[in-house]
């Protein structure tokens, strides 16, 4: 080989080299693997309120610049399956739990056995929103008010059965009250979630419900439902001709109103926390999921990790001796 063919033969290999490394950018990423998607868990059906709010966050955070984000509904077990899915994913940042309080704070004092520990498995990314909580029958009914209702069920105890979408949670121990309170036996019936659990009132099977306002307002506005009262001290600002449960002589709803919050599986990194943190509440401060989020019943809330692990240990300090009290355990 001459010294001529020699050069060329190096010149061309240093034009093929540097191209077999310096790939494109979507063929990088190709070679990679795509990317993971965020996961965003509820341990709900479609068409609850916890659903409704994972979808407008799903939505923003898109709009954000992710990728890819699915809204993965995991029911069952009153929402125990949804919790341990997350419980046992990868600390990525990738698979995020939306869950009310309740599974949190109160279930570790009613259920002998769970397979998760939120101290120890989860770490509070964001508090969500602040969720009121309604009492409503079918709108078929003859009675148009609690009081009518309280009527109408005294008159017939065997019908005393409450709908509701989880047992051993906050509106179990509030109709577990309001029946002691009226020396009524009112059996909660435990349904998988809220839509199906509206199906049921609407068809006249259980002739009363408790649950997030979000759940029912539009069928209540569309007269398909009526809500008799809400809980908490103060009317709610979407119902304001509607009576709180106090007003109505029932003080077991004092402190039923939910919230919901946003968990990741311990061992995320904290930097992978603070972006995930930062990413909600920014979501939950837009105008367009604040509007969805009021026209059905909740209020966004938007704030931090800190703040959720505060208001859990409150919950805790304030349910634990009322559960105690009243000596139930859950066996499913």
């Amino acid at each position: 080989m001459t010294s001529t063919s020699l050069r060329r033969l190096v010149a061309a290999a240093l034009l093929v080299f540097p191209a077999a490394f310096a790939l494109p950018a979507s063929a990088q990423r190709a070679a990679s693997g795509p990317a993971v998607p965020l996961r965003i868990v509820v341990g709900f059906p479609p068409g609850g309120a916890l659903d409704l709010l994972a979808r407008q966050l799903a939505e923003q955070l898109r709009a954000g610049g992710e990728e890819q984000v699915l809204v993965e509904n995991k029911p069952g077990a009153s929402t125990r399956i949804s919790i341990d899915y997350v419980r046992t994913a990868a600390p990525d940042g990738r698979t995020v739990l939306l869950s009310s309080n309740a599974p949190l704070v109160i279930f570790p004092m009613t259920y002998r056995s769970l397979t998760y520990d939120v101290d120890r498995d989860f770490i509070a990314v964001a508090h969500l929103a602040d969720v009121p909580t309604v009492v409503s029958a079918g709108a078929d009914r003859p009675y148009r008010s609690l009081q009518d209702y309280i009527a109408w069920v005294r008159a017939r105890p065997t019908e005393a059965n409450v709908g509701l979408t989880s047992l051993g949670g906050a509106l179990h121990f509030a109709v577990f009250g309001m029946g002691r309170e009226l020396g009524l036996p009112l059996t909660p019936v435990p349904y998988k979630g809220g839509a199906p659990l509206v199906t049921d009132l609407v068809g006249g099977h259980v002739p009363l419900s408790t649950d997030a306002l979000a759940s029912q307002l539009e069928l209540h506005r569309s007269g398909k439902v009526r809500i008799l009262a809400v809980s908490g001290l103060t009317r709610n600002a979407a119902l304001p001709d509607v009576p709180t449960l106090h007003e109505a002589g029932v003080k077991a709803f004092d402190h039923a109103n939910a919230a919901y919050g946003a968990y990741v599986p311990t061992g995320t990194p904290p930097e992978v926390v603070r972006k995930l943190e930062s990413a909600l509440i920014a979501a939950l401060r837009t105008a367009q999921v604040k509007a969805v989020l009021s026209r059905a019943g909740l209020e966004a809330t938007g704030l931090p990790g800190k703040d959720l692990r505060r208001i859990l240990d409150e919950e805790r300090r304030f349910w634990r001796p009322i559960v105690q009290a009243s000596g139930f355990r859950s066996e499913d």
